[in-house]
């Protein structure tokens, strides 16, 4: 169990956490979302003893183990294999302690270890984990020093994967991630066997992977119980119920105020008045909570152009060498939404450059509108800003001619305020650089959109409302993105990009999802492969029956409960001043409720596998 009791630390003199507490039960997997800036990070860093509090106290039990994403793995000439297995450290030092040993007792107590902790198995784990990142098998067998920093990126995730520490600290680990990759890690997060607190903007894996979120706003932390949707409406709810509370304080107080204004000087009602007086002193204060400034993105509109804008005939293109995309047939109007779908490496990218106009075709035919002009952005060009200007001398610099003020409000359509406007790049977060891109990007009017993953390093209000700006972008927009969410709200057309080809997805998104998380082929041999049990008796088939149907009325019995308490907890009531003790009380029995229920399930499920290979037997 994590608990954090009390916590107060500053950065500089100023506060990120001021008395704050939570407890994170052992197991649990959490989302911890809050304004950016806020400290989420800085709280990781709490948490592992990389910085000392001012007050309070983090405390975890006597030898967990803590684990969390490296910045990047070196570049060596280690395999990929070989990095992800030496990531487990304790597996490795007892492996070579078993090679060494002589003492019988150690050596016993060595192989005991490894047992309990599937040594023997750790290849094959490795090796999943890594497949499961975008790492095929001959890929796993190359050195680190072949693959790029991003890629590395993923292969740091994989070793702390791997080793399963106790508690696990994840900061944005999708931003790395390819739509492929982010599904995998969402599966692998709902059944990692420990602990889990992620800080993620990607409201699909914070709906389907955690069962809390962790709120860090106003230097406190709140626990919510459910998805990111249900944390929403929760403190939607508990907002909308403040507000509410403060409004009639206030005309209360009103009321009051008026009596004593009217009535103080007359003699025949000072007292009533002076009575007055002190219930508005002894009336604690209720703040209505202040809106959180609305995160806006202004894309300048295109004029009309005649369909199709672009067009493509038997088009093949490549960098050089054998085409990487043969036969595309492909056509986009103005007003299309368009989704690339596929596996890393297929030729997404290779795709959206040629439409961009950065590279040329090998064969075939496209024709461009003659007055299409093309916004493209991809996220390494973020990374390639010029971190010693500022945005105003960035936008100058493609807008001579304008004058400072509307360069000003070009910025503030993009969210970047007067401040941001002069400081310079290197200062800004993430999320303001991508905003900035994404400025430069749309500088033109673009009558099509090309976004690579726009949303890395956006958080989810800003996502939203780049949701909002494209639905009311009159131009063609083509998006590479692993935010599923984003894709659903946005595209209207799907198209597949996958061995050397371009074609229309048939399915939707929730299909392709499917497709992608089904087994490996070699997986599926495998399963077909084992050989059949042989067929239980009439008991143990009754016996069978017997315990599924338990298994099945205990997992109704507490999902009857727990919708008794999410009702409970959805009460604007319960957030009302001063029943601080009740809500936690509440919060606690809905945690206990929900482990009660992930056991359930397993046993639930484990019960109805055993009968299913019974039957099939």
């Amino acid at each position: 169990m994590l608990r954090i009791s009390d916590i107060s630390f500053s950065i500089e003199g100023r506060p990120l956490f001021a008395g704050a507490s939570a407890t994170i039960p052992e197991g649990h997997k959490v989302g911890l979302v809050g304004p950016n800036g806020a400290g989420k990070t800085t709280l990781f860093r709490l948490i592992r003893g990389e910085l000392t509090l001012d007050g309070g106290e983090i405390s975890l039990p006597s030898r967990a183990k803590v684990g969390g994403v490296a910045q990047e793995v070196p570049s060596s000439s280690t395999s990929l294999l070989d990095t992800v297995l030496a990531a487990d450290e304790e597996r490795a030092s007892l492996l070579a302690e078993a090679e060494s040993a002589t003492d019988p007792h150690r050596i016993a107590e060595v192989h005991a270890r490894l047992a309990d902790i599937d040594a023997w198995s750790g290849e094959a784990r490795a090796s999943s984990i890594l497949r499961g990142l975008g790492f095929d098998t001959e890929a796993q067998a190359r050195p680190c020093s072949d693959f790029s920093g991003g890629w590395r990126m993923r292969v740091a995730l994989a070793g702390v994967l791997f080793a399963q520490p106790d508690l696990l600290l994840l900061d944005e680990p999708t931003n790395y991630l390819d739509l492929e990759g982010a599904l995998w890690l969402e599966q692998y997060l709902a059944r990692y066997p420990h602990t889990v607190i992620v800080i993620s903007h990607d409201r699909d894996l914070l709906n389907r992977a955690v069962g809390a979120i962790l709120h860090l706003e106003d230097k406190q932390l709140t626990l919510y119980q459910g998805g990111y949707d249900t944390f929403a409406r929760t403190r939607r709810l508990r907002r909308e119920a403040q507000a509410a509370q403060a409004k009639k304080q206030e005309a209360r107080r009103a009321h009051l105020q008026s009596f004593v204004d009217r009535f103080r000087a007359k003699a025949t009602k000072a007292k009533q008045a002076q009575a007055r007086v002190k219930m508005l002193e002894k009336m604690e204060p209720i703040t209505a909570p202040e809106e959180a400034a609305k995160q806006v993105f202004t894309f300048p509109e295109p004029e009309q152009l005649s369909p199709p804008i672009i067009a493509m005939e038997s088009a093949a293109v490549g960098y050089g060498g054998p085409a990487i995309l043969k036969r595309l047939n492909l056509r986009i109007d103005q007003d299309d939404r368009i989704a690339l779908l596929g596996r890393n490496g297929e030729g997404k990218s290779t795709l959206s450059k040629l439409l961009a106009g950065k590279l040329d075709v090998m064969e075939g035919k496209i024709t461009r509108s003659s007055k299409l002009r093309i916004g493209y952005f991809a996220q390494h060009q973020v990374d390639e800003l010029d971190l010693a200007e500022t945005p105003l001398t960035h936008l100058r610099r493609e807008r001579p001619e304008e004058h400072p003020s509307k360069l000003r409000a070009r910025l503030a359509g993009f969210g970047l305020g007067a401040d941001q406007a002069e400081t310079n790049v290197g200062k800004l977060s993430g999320g303001q650089k991508a905003r900035l891109s994404l400025l430069l990007a749309t500088l033109d009017a673009p009558h099509l959109l090309i976004l690579d993953e726009p949303t890395n390093h956006l958080d989810i209000e800003s996502r939203e409302a780049l949701v909002t700006a494209l639905t009311e972008y009159s131009g063609a927009v083509v998006l590479v993105s692993h935010d599923m969410h984003l894709l659903g709200l946005v595209a209207d057309r799907l198209w597949l990009v996958k061995g050397g080809a371009v074609a229309p997805y048939q399915g939707d998104l929730e299909s392709y999802r499917a497709e992608l998380l089904a087994p490996a082929p070699e997986e599926r041999a495998a399963k077909a492969a084992a050989p059949k049990p042989a067929k239980p008796s009439r008991d143990a088939m009754s016996a069978l029956k017997r315990e599924v149907r338990d298994c099945e009325a205990r997992v109704e019995k507490l999902t009857e409960m727990l919708e008794k308490l999410d009702a409970k907890l959805a009460d604007p009531a319960l957030y009302e001043a001063g029943k601080a003790s009740d809500l936690a009380v509440w919060q606690a029995k809905h945690a206990e409720a929900t482990q009660a229920m992930e056991r359930a399930e397993a046993l639930w499920m484990a019960a109805l596998e055993k009968l299913e290979a019974a039957e099939q037997g």
